[in-house]
């Protein structure tokens, strides 16, 4: 895919639900301090280049409450 826009995002409750990319940037900014962050994405600067990192390489995030995932979709009009 090409442009990702839509996502179905899965929280620990299992209710989905579609978001668009800058909802699911703003869900991933509050999780992030609740997160079990790797390594990897802790040792990067700020939360903006951390939610961008998930985005770019990861569907998922571990947190207090349960885990976060996230899918990119396509819908069509």
């Amino acid at each position: 895919m090409y442009y990702q826009e839509d996502y179905v995002l899965l929280p620990p409750d299992l209710q989905p639900r579609f978001v668009k990319l800058p909802e699911l940037r703003e869900v991933l900014g509050r999780l992030l301090p609740t997160a079990d962050l790797p390594k990897d994405l802790a040792k990067l600067s700020s939360p903006e280049q951390q939610i961008t990192n998930l985005l770019e390489t990861a569907c998922e995030l571990e947190c207090q409450d349960g885990t976060w995932q996230w899918y990119v979709v396509r819908l069509d009009k």
